[in-house]
């Protein structure tokens, strides 16, 4: 349980998320209006899914996962899965339709939910829960992203004979769908999709680090 001085700190924030804010030049945090820089870390509200930037006074308000609030920070983490095998057998059995998808556990619902990118945005997939969980039970390791916050990105190269596995942070897989969206053409995204998906996932392996299997969600 948070201290009270904490208690208190999360409480004047929300009181100021509701009252009108300046309007200025630049970027500014959308709890407390502070300006804040482009590499600014991001809160997720756990109602709306929605995703705010904040300064990092604010953003450390909300990094304890134990507490019971609306907002919860977005932590920086990057994971290779590495021990994953997915063949293209159990990649099919989730029914998604192109070769990558980001998987987080979504503590209002319940239950872990997929996503994948397309010239519309984020679509969700009915992702079939007993595929998922089998693929769970036989890597643990995809259990261990951070509800809410984190993500498990996979990439399935077929032609390549390769899959791709990792914990990300979940504002990164927004951040590559409104790329995607914004370069997609035609029918498979075309050349500069791929660019786009090329440098993204370029980046990811340069950050990530061997994953520490903590947590684990159905």
């Amino acid at each position: 349980m948070p201290a009270s001085g904490a208690g208190s700190d999360v409480f004047s924030v929300l009181r100021r998320i509701s009252t009108a804010r300046p309007v200025a030049a630049g970027p500014r945090c959308e709890m407390c209006s502070e300006p804040i820089d482009d590499g600014h870390p991001h809160v997720v509200d756990l109602e709306s899914r929605g995703l705010l930037c904040t300064c990092r006074p604010c953003y450390l308000l909300f990094t304890d996962e134990s507490a019971a609030l609306r907002y919860r920070a977005i932590p920086d983490r990057y994971a290779t899965l590495d021990e994953v095998e997915l063949g293209q057998g159990a990649w099919d059995e989730l029914e998604i339709p192109i070769g990558m998808a980001f998987f987080f556990f979504n503590s209002r619902l319940g239950r872990t939910v997929v996503f994948y990118p397309g010239p519309a945005g984020a679509t969700e997939s009915e992702l079939p829960l007993g595929a998922w969980e089998t693929l769970v039970e036989q890597h643990p390791s995809l259990g261990s992203a951070a509800a809410d916050t984190e993500a498990v990105l996979i990439r399935m190269e077929p032609d390549a004979g390769a899959v791709e596995c990792y914990i990300v942070p979940i504002d990164a897989c927004y951040e590559l769908v409104g790329r995607l969206r914004s370069s997609w053409r035609g029918f498979d995204g075309g050349s500069d999709a791929r660019a786009e998906l090329d440098a993204f996932f370029g980046k990811v392996r340069r950050l990530s680090r061997p994953v520490r299997t903590e947590r684990q969600h159905g």
